[in-house]
């Protein structure tokens, strides 16, 4: 008698987060600090978040959750998701307080070789608090099964990606992340290893 071994039963998939950051603004455009500041997209960020549908369509999420800025709910509604989608107020981006609309070069002139990931914002947020901001809402993530989708912002992103990962704030420096664009955070093997599978795709 012939023995017909079964196959070995496929791993699960493991859970993996999608990063979306919103699309291009006014302020995106020129460079200028926007945290609290609820600006619209342009129409080219209308236009890239259109683009995600194509991107993200493949993928079934278990659950969506959204920065309550208006430049975040409508990237998320125009990529296809606005339907299923969660407020969730831990995604607003870091607090740059007295530096709200500011550029880089006019920070420079009030403190100079300032640098965000290390000294935070005046009357803001310093990196301590949105690294743990940031742990706050990992923490969450890693309750739940199956794919996330977080429509969020540049800086936020960025700490989450390395937050993930267990780098420190200042390791974000190293990150770029564009308009519409999307990173997944998910893990190597099995849960105890988390990894970036992907960054700033676009």
């Amino acid at each position: 008698m012939t023995m017909i071994e079964s196959e070995p039963a496929a791993p699960a998939a493991l859970p993996a987060v999608y990063l979306i950051r919103h699309g291009q603004t006014a302020w995106s455009l020129s460079g200028r600090h926007t945290g609290r500041t609820d600006l619209p997209l342009t129409p080219d960020g209308e236009r890239e978040a259109r683009a995600l549908v194509r991107r993200l369509r493949p993928v079934v999420f278990d659950r969506v959750f959204c920065s309550p800025r208006l430049r975040d709910r409508r990237t998320c509604e125009l990529a296809g998701l606005g339907n299923t989608r969660e407020i969730e107020p831990e995604l607003v981006e870091w607090d740059y307080g007295d530096y709200e609309g500011l550029l880089a070069a006019e920070i420079q002139q009030r403190q100079p070789g300032w640098n965000i990931y290390r000294d935070g914002c005046p009357h803001g947020e310093s990196p301590a608090q949105i690294s743990g901001r940031a742990d706050r809402l990992i923490a969450r993530l890693r309750t739940l099964a199956g794919n996330t989708a977080l429509f969020t912002h540049g800086h936020f992103s960025r700490i989450l990606a390395v937050r993930w990962v267990g780098l420190t704030v200042p390791a974000a420096a190293h990150l770029i992340s564009s308009t519409a664009s999307v990173g997944v955070l998910t893990y190597d093997h099995d849960l105890g290893q988390p990894g970036i599978a992907l960054w700033n795709a676009v």
